[in-house]
């Protein structure tokens, strides 16, 4: 697990809307590094595509989704702060971002319903705000703001690096809907004829889903995939021998409900490691599950 490559990307503020600055950088790091991989992947990007990414490898037969953006704030009228997505507000907590006048950092106020920011100035409204990254890792656990989905990054290039065949679909928006998702998923199955995809993504501890006890991979939660793929899943991952456990929940969602609401047939399932403290600046994950995720995808990535 590439630790320095991860606190990279979760220092990067890329907020939906705002998925330009890491779309830029992974760009940058995929021309740089692609010579080492596997096979060398045809890139789709640019204004047709928005701030996504599209890599395709040899004769693709299936798509790892990944989205870019994460949650955070924006800044309304005076101090005043608009959530992006679901992040999680208390007050204290350390916010970053850049308007016109320069780099800013302040701090996050909550009164009953409504947030704002303290700070020594008045802050541009529009400006996006980001959780400050304060990375750790330590005693088998990483913990740091928006491993959801950095981490769902970090495994789709990790995946890149041995991939013979197969598409790598780095998406947008899922924190505000999961817009992209669905013109990736046409784009695809149009141009490549695939229509299965995994959503490498990172989902919640609860109940029934455990740090230590590997990947998860998610029966259900908001969305339903289609049993007969969701059982091929399940039967490769016994087989592989890599640590996994079920998740049925009622709740959440993914690029996975954009596809299933998109007009292309596609197959999909969300699989990923399990973080406490969602949405917030302290979000936890174990390396092991990390690395079970990992190994899953790889071993589903030749064998669906």
């Amino acid at each position: 697990m590439d630790l320095q490559l991860l606190q990279t990307l979760c220092k990067i503020h890329a907020p939906s809307g705002s998925e330009f600055l890491l779309t830029e950088y992974l760009l940058d790091y995929i021309e740089k590094h692609k010579a080492s991989w596997h096979s060398q992947p045809i890139i789709h990007e640019g204004n047709e595509f928005q701030d996504t990414i599209i890599l395709v490898f040899g004769k693709p037969t299936t798509a790892i989704f990944a989205h870019l953006d994460s949650i955070g704030f924006t800044v309304g009228y005076g101090n005043q702060l608009i959530r992006i997505g679901g992040p999680q507000a208390e007050n204290g907590y350390k916010l970053v971002g850049k308007d016109s006048l320069g780099d800013i950092e302040c701090e996050l106020f909550v009164s009953k319903d409504e947030l704002s920011y303290t700070f020594h100035r008045e802050i541009e409204r529009g400006t996006t705000l980001t959780f400050k990254p304060e990375f750790k890792s330590e005693e088998g656990y990483i913990e740091c703001c928006y491993l959801d989905n950095r981490l769902g990054v970090l495994n789709a290039i990790e995946v890149a690096k041995t991939l013979e065949n197969g598409i790598i679909c780095f998406s947008t928006y899922e924190e505000q809907g999961g817009g992209s998702a669905q013109f990736l998923a046409k784009y695809i199955y149009e141009h490549y004829k695939v229509r299965q995809a995994l959503i490498s993504d990172i989902t919640w501890v609860t109940s029934g889903i455990q740090h230590g006890n590997g990947v998860a991979i998610s029966m259900r939660d908001s969305g339903i995939p289609r049993r007969k793929y969701l059982n091929r899943i399940i039967e490769i991952a016994k087989k592989s021998q890599v640590p996994y456990q079920l998740e049925v929940e009622s709740a959440g969602g993914s690029d996975g409900n954009a596809l299933n609401n998109s007009s292309s047939p596609f197959d999909w399932c969300f699989i990923g490691a399990a973080e406490d403290n969602v949405h917030s600046p302290f979000e936890k994950v174990a390396i092991q599950d990390f690395e079970s995720m990992t190994q899953l995808y790889q071993t589903l990535m030749v064998s669906l």
